[in-house]
């Protein structure tokens, strides 16, 4: 598979997660209105994707030719595309950092950070999934994931889904419960099409099926990625990821959040400063375009929530297991 994000004959270049699994396909953005909209309809979704799309986006505002005040503008609207995820911030923050240098000097660290990405996550899924061997005991293992946080959620490699891989090269991996994560189903489309072509066994579920199968002991681990880790280790993710760790707690069953160190916002104290993105209300109300709600039905539509720390068995990152650093 080729990386998620790209850069190619000055044009950023994108898996198109919307069209998976039903067709394989690449789009090149060539503005940053183009990008701006690829990544508020989820075509590049994924904290650390989005990071990466970020610093290629004001890359294309650089060699648009205006202004260093019209490039900062343009960084701003990529900043803000999706409020949750701070890798996206982070990266156009880092890319921004060199515009002193001129486009050229811009591009290049972009693209440092899509080379350093999946050294990155290597090193962070490696680290885990030493943890998940710490916290079970049975053989092979029986994983489930919530969201997607594969290769698609990232430029190469994979967070959470990046476990697997490690474990799945090793024999260890019976198989994968995939949350189908309502409502854009970010699980049963791309987890399932990306352990699919990995060759790892696994089974699509609902998401509401995931405690009466930790009742039933058919998950040793539950592994999931982050858009937001705060100070005090509290961990914005994909909405259902708070009740998924709830279940998990009252059943013994150890719960693993894995992102790189660019995920941690030192400057949030806790999951209560993090802003949740609320999304249209017509992902709820419509399926396929088709109206599945009553007209005058109103909607909560968050895509995120917060999962306190104590409900977390172990953050993983590529320096390891992080510890909680409360702000005074």
């Amino acid at each position: 598979m080729r990386r998620t994000v790209d850069w190619a004959d000055g044009a950023v270049v994108i898996i198109d997660q919307v069209a998976l699994p039903g067709a394989y396909r690449t789009l090149e953005l060539r503005t940053v209105d183009e990008l701006v909209d690829a990544i508020q309809r989820l075509a590049v979704r994924g904290a650390p994707a989005l990071g990466a799309a970020g610093a290629l986006g004001v890359a294309l505002a650089a060699f648009a030719g205006g202004s260093d005040g019209a490039v900062r503008a343009e960084a701003e609207r990529l900043a803000t595309a999706r409020p949750t995820a701070v890798n996206l911030r982070w990266g156009v923050t880092r890319a921004l950092g060199k515009l002193g240098g001129g486009p050229e000097a811009v591009l290049t660290e972009a693209l440092a950070m899509l080379d350093e990405d999946e050294h990155l996550n290597r090193t962070a899924s490696g680290h885990a999934a030493d943890v998940v061997l710490r916290e079970t005991t049975r053989r092979p293992l029986r994983l489930l994931s919530h969201c997607n946080a594969g290769h698609l959620a990232t430029v190469a490699w994979g967070t959470a889904l990046g476990v697997v891989w490690h474990l799945h090269e090793r024999g260890l991996v019976e198989s994968v419960l995939v949350d189908e994560t309502r409502p854009l189903l970010q699980g049963s489309r791309l987890t399932a099409w990306e352990l699919a072509q990995a060759g790892v066994p696994y089974r699509v579920q609902p998401d509401s099926a995931a405690a009466l199968a930790m009742s039933r002991g058919l998950v040793d681990c539950v592994l999931v990625g982050a858009d937001r880790i705060a100070a005090n280790g509290d961990v914005a993710n994909k909405i259902g990821t708070y009740g998924l760790a709830i279940a998990a707690a009252h059943h013994g069953v150890p719960f693993v959040v894995v992102a790189p160190e660019s995920t941690v916002d030192a400057s949030i104290a806790s999951g209560a400063d993090i802003e949740i993105e609320e999304r249209r209300p017509s992902e709820l109300t419509e399926f396929g375009g088709v109206r599945i709600a009553p007209e005058d039905a109103e909607a909560f539509n968050p895509a995120f929530d917060v999962t306190p720390a104590a409900l977390v068995t172990a953050v993983v990152t590529e320096n390891g297991v992080r510890t909680p650093q409360p702000m005074s």
